[in-house]
């Protein structure tokens, strides 16, 4: 045998080694991948800039008056003579305080076009329902007592007031004291294309569901959550009222956290776990 021959065929056997060892290589590398979650964008360990969170891009076309209270912001719907949302800040120390609730009383605020009176609720079926409540606003005097603002109230059944919705404001307050703080905006669903009851004189236009966001902003990582309640007694509890924040704005148009940069914001409100949310440390 020549040795022409022989180096041919020891280079032949070292390329066929070789390609056996790239198709191995591939397989294994797809294998691991197949076995791998596929890993997400990474949400930072806190979001540092947190100025604009407050602000919703409200949907296009729909009335609004924004105005800043001492503890809340509004924008508020002159034709619905409902809040669009309400947003604010609850931080740790806040959820605790000095002011009573006790002797504050509902009011009309006539620097906002379209806000009803006390009375347009009375005898109606529904509860003055605070988007903002009052419990949040222990810190200050001031906050607590503008919080009775009609701006910051929706027509709500008893059912709802004081059952799921009331317990979700109970755990927004745990949730900001283990996060530090938190970020809530919360406001009514209006179906399109007009709401079909209203109540008072002022006529108000009545809700058929309500939506609560939530931002845990300094939490390591970052988390978000929404709920989504009718207006009614809510069955199964609050957990079953869990959806994402994206669902919220598809459902309202609004636009929530839009300051955040889109790589994190997107990753936020496209999730929402209750059990993973509430358990959280």
């Amino acid at each position: 045998m020549s040795k022409p021959y022989n180096d041919k065929m020891s280079i032949a056997r070292t390329l066929i080694l070789v390609g056996v060892t790239i198709i191995i290589a591939c397989c294994i590398v797809k294998a691991c991948n197949a076995m791998m979650p596929h890993l997400a964008p990474e949400v930072p360990a806190a979001i540092t800039d947190t100025k604009g969170l407050l602000d919703v891009k409200t949907a296009p076309g729909v009335p609004e008056q924004i105005k800043q209270y001492t503890g809340f912001k509004v924008s508020f719907n002159k034709e619905t003579h409902l809040p669009n949302w309400v947003s604010w800040e609850l931080t740790a120390d806040e959820t605790s305080g000095p002011a009573l609730r006790k002797g504050k009383k509902f009011f009309k605020d006539y620097d906002i076009e379209g806000c009803p009176t006390h009375a347009d609720y009375t005898g109606s079926g529904y509860t003055r329902g605070h988007m903002a409540p009052a419990a949040d606003m222990k810190w200050s005097e001031l906050a607590m007592t503008e919080c009775f603002t009609m701006a910051n109230m929706c027509p709500q059944v008893q059912s709802l007031n004081s059952g799921t919705w009331g317990k979700l404001e109970n755990k927004c307050r745990d949730w900001a004291i283990r996060d530090s703080a938190i970020i809530i905006i919360a406001g009514p669903v209006i179906n399109p294309p007009a709401p079909d009851e209203f109540i008072g004189n002022t006529e108000v236009a009545v809700p058929k569901q309500f939506f609560k966001v939530i931002l845990a902003p300094y939490a390591n990582p970052p988390r978000a959550i929404a709920f989504l309640m009718p207006q009614g007694k809510v069955v199964g509890g609050m957990q079953n009222t869990v959806v994402t924040v994206d669902s919220i704005e598809a459902l309202t148009g609004h636009d929530f956290f839009a300051s955040l940069p889109d790589s994190i914001e997107n990753i936020l409100e496209s999730k929402s776990q209750f059990h993973k949310w509430n358990n959280a440390k």
